[in-house]
C-alpha cells in the first residue's frame, strides 16, 4: 500500500503529482469567488461553502486514485464525521480551501493544502494559491522547496537570514497593540496581517521572518506550509521548542511559531 507512495516521494514525483491535484481544485474553486457564495456555519462557528466541499472531493478523489488505501484527514470530513481515533504510519492531511473567511469577503490569500505525514513529520506538502495563480511545495527529500506560477517551471525558494528589523505575518484576527508585542517577540519590528497558510510560504521564499500563533489552529491548517517552509530551511517550534508533530488528539495545535533564517 505504501510502497509506491515511498518510491513516489523519494523521486519527486508525488510533489509534482500533488500540486497537479492542488491546482486542479483551484481551477475548481475560483468560479466561486466573488459570486455571493452561500455560507453556511459549522459547529465550530467557522464557515464553510460549496467551494470547499467540492474541492475536498476532488482532492480525496484523486489521492485515492494515484495512492489507494492511504489513511485521509480531511477538514471537511472531520467536521462532518468527526476525527478518527488514530491515525497511520502515514496520511494524509487536506485543507481544501484554507481561509474561508477571507475567501467568503473577497480575499485574495485563500489556499489548498496538501500534506503527506509520516510518523508525525510532515514529508511532503504543497500549498497553492488560486487567487494569484501559485504553488509552493516540498520537492523530494533533502532538495529544498519550490514555487511556480500555474503552467510555468518551478524555480527553488529558501529563507532568509532575518534581517536587523525584521518583518513578521500574523493573523488578521489579532489587534494591533498584541500583534506589535508578538512581533517584537520574535525579534520582528514590523508585520503584516496575512490570511491562511500563505504566511508560511511568504516566509519560505525569503519575503518576510516570522509566523507566530497562539490562538487555536488544525493541524491541516499547518501540515503543508510547514512541508514547505521546512524544506526551504525554516522551521516551526511548538510552546515546548520542539518540531511543530502531528496526528495529535483532536488534530489541534497549540501555540507555535514558524521562521525562516
Amino acid at each position: 500500500m505504501t510502497h509506491a507512495l515511498e518510491t513516489d516521494l523519494a523521486s519527486g514525483a508525488l510533489a509534482e503529482i500533488i500540486t497537479d491535484i492542488a491546482e486542479e481544485a483551484a481551477r475548481l474553486i475560483l468560479p466561486y469567488w466573488r459570486v455571493g457564495t452561500t455560507v453556511e456555519t459549522k459547529s465550530d462557528a467557522s464557515p464553510v461553502t460549496e467551494a470547499d466541499r467540492a474541492a475536498e472531493a476532488l482532492i480525496l478523489q484523486r489521492l485515492a486514485e494515484r495512492w489507494p488505501g492511504v489513511q485521509t484527514v480531511a477538514e471537511e470530513a472531520v467536521a462532518a464525521d468527526g476525527a478518527p481515533a488514530s491515525v497511520s504510519d502515514w496520511f494524509w492531511l487536506i485543507d481544501p480551501l484554507d481561509g474561508t473567511k477571507g475567501f467568503v469577503q473577497g480575499r485574495e490569500s485563500f489556499t489548498v493544502n496538501i500534506a503527506l505525514i509520516h510518523r508525525d513529520r510532515p514529508v511532503a506538502g504543497v500549498v497553492t494559491a488560486p487567487a494569484s495563480s501559485v504553488s509552493w511545495a516540498s520537492t523530494a527529500p533533502g532538495k529544498g522547496a519550490v514555487r511556480r506560477v500555474f503552467g510555468e517551471a518551478w524555480r527553488p525558494i529558501k529563507v532568509r537570514a532575518q534581517p536587523a528589523e525584521g518583518i513578521a505575518l500574523l493573523s488578521h484576527s489579532m489587534t494591533d497593540e498584541e500583534a506589535a508585542r508578538l512581533a517584537a517577540r520574535h525579534g520582528c519590528t514590523q508585520w503584516q496581517g496575512t490570511d491562511s497558510s500563505l504566511k508560511f510560504c511568504l516566509i519560505a521564499e525569503g519575503r518576510f521572518d516570522a509566523y507566530p500563533r497562539t490562538g487555536p489552529t488544525s493541524e491541516w491548517d499547518t501540515a503543508a506550509g510547514q512541508a514547505v517552509l521546512e524544506a526551504a530551511g525554516g522551521r516551526v517550534l511548538g510552546a515546548d521548542g520542539q518540531r511543530l508533530a502531528y496526528g495529535k488528539p483532536g488534530f489541534l495545535n497549540g501555540p507555535f511559531v514558524a521562521m525562516g533564517g
